[in-house]
């Protein structure tokens, strides 16, 4: 055991609820110590947000000590402390964990009542940091500041039998080398390939959860590096699994994968939505890949298959119905081709097409495809023409959906004495294609008389 004098800075926000939380403990007669991963973002100078305490006081004795406890996983021995800053802080008894027998959680735990127990049990060295608030004194059973100071991603313990425990930590480790640019020891590494039997039995919306995380690392990439040579992203997403070694054309430097993970790299780290169908745009190539005459690849299509792709790759990790369909709009449109011959009305069928809230995220998904294609950056300059055009339209308030119309479903059902149904649509739609090419027919009465003409061409 290392213990040193170390004055870590607590967040401002945080620091009163933390100490107010250590000194009851304390005043009560408990230890009680800040633990895992805000230990080690403080210690590394990162953001922290989510903090753990270990205490040798059982879950009854903490919620007799607190007035806002929540017994989040009390047969765990975990409780949450709700404090005024409005954040929410996980209290867990020292334990000792029983045998794992679903790859996710032990069959039994049983209390313990000293902190190096309680670490022993935990996955990696950099999570196994335990803080004395009071003291300012830094707990160190397992060498996890050395592996800070070496950036080494290592287990606690045998490698095998951690990850045999706990199927998501393999899945974990990948993640936290993109997240902190740390190597993951070559010993844990190993055992990722040896008990890929366990991480199977992940929950997918577990392993939702990971590529999440993941995703709001810097380079990413390095995790999905992480995830393809252990055998994980085979689990996790095989599509893009089947992407490596797989050659595009003159016009790409890298692989079909390559392509990909790097083009997720160039999209912002903040949106999720962009990074994914970054990550998955081209995940229809495989599927089309054909070689031309001149011995070079066509990949035609790519764009629909990929995106019927992608919505089962979702689906499977239960992402929800509206992250899926905004995905899978931004794939199948990827490949649009502006030229300056396309006439206003086309450019605001194509922002029907694609949504005017979806715009932005279009072009930052071009945007990544052009970043992560080794060959060409930035955004070729029609797009720039394009984006100028749309953003004309958008300052002239001109219709782009049914909802734009002066007019609306009720003044159609009274005009021609009918009830709701697709009637209505389609004149709507018929209106909506009349005005897209000209606008200043958005009028009550010119569109009630165009209505009147569709009406009587079509229904009578």
């Amino acid at each position: 055991m290392t213990i040193l004098e170390k004055s870590i800075i607590l967040p401002p926000h945080y620091e009163k609820a933390i100490r107010s939380i250590v000194t009851t403990f304390s005043e009560s007669g408990f230890e009680c110590y800040l633990i895992g991963g805000s230990v080690r973002d403080l210690l590394m100078g990162a953001p922290a947000y989510d903090f753990d305490f270990a205490t040798n006081a059982r879950p009854q004795q903490v919620m007799k000590l607190f007035k806002r406890v929540i017994p989040t996983g009390i047969k765990h021995g975990t409780v949450s402390l709700l404090f005024n800053d409005d954040a929410t802080y996980e209290i867990t008894t020292y334990r000792a964990d029983g045998k794992y027998v679903d790859g996710r959680r032990p069959e039994s735990i049983s209390f313990s009542d000293t902190l190096e127990e309680d670490v022993m049990r935990r996955d990696f060295t950099i999570n196994g940091l335990a803080y004395d608030v009071i003291k300012q004194e830094l707990i160190d059973y397992v060498g996890g500041l050395d592996d800070i100071d070496r950036r080494i991603i290592r287990t606690i313990g045998d490698s095998i039998d951690r990850f045999s425990e706990d199927g998501l930590r393999p899945y974990r480790a990948c993640r936290f080398a993109a997240k902190l640019h740390f190597t993951i020891d070559s010993g844990t590494f190993d055992a990722i390939g040896k008990t890929l039997d366990v991480a199977r039995l992940v929950s997918a919306e577990r392993v939702r959860d990971e590529l999440l995380k993941l995703l709001d690392a810097d380079t990413p990439s390095v995790g999905f590096e992480y995830l393809r040579e252990s055998g994980l992203l085979d689990l996790m997403i095989p599509e893009l699994a089947r992407c490596y070694g797989v050659v595009q054309n003159k016009y790409h430097m890298y692989d079909i994968y390559y392509h990909s993970i790097y083009s997720c790299d160039a999209a912002p780290s903040g949106n999720h939505i962009v990074r994914i169908a970054a990550l998955l745009h081209d995940i229809g190539k495989v599927a089309t890949r054909r070689e031309g005459d001149d011995g070079d690849y066509t990949f035609y299509n790519h764009e629909v298959i990929g995106s019927r792709i992608a919505k089962k790759i979702l689906s499977r990790l239960r992402f929800s119905n509206e992250e899926i369909s905004r995905i899978t709009n931004l794939i199948s449109n990827h490949m649009f081709h502006y030229t300056d011959e396309w006439t206003d009305g086309a450019v605001r069928r194509f922002m029907r097409k694609v949504g005017v809230e979806n715009i932005d995220d279009l072009f930052m998904v071009r945007f990544s495809d052009r970043e992560g294609n080794g060959m060409r950056g930035g955004l070729p300059a029609p797009i720039g023409k394009l984006r100028r055009r749309m953003e004309r339209v958008i300052e002239e308030e001109n219709a782009i959906t049914v909802k734009d119309l002066d007019i609306d479903g009720h003044v159609l059902m009274n005009e021609f004495s009918i009830t709701p149904g697709p009637t209505i649509g389609k004149i709507l739609n018929h209106l909506l294609e009349l005005v897209l090419d000209e606008p200043e027919i958005n009028e009550r009465d010119i569109l009630l008389e165009k209505a009147r003409e569709y009406y009587n061409g079509e229904f009578r």
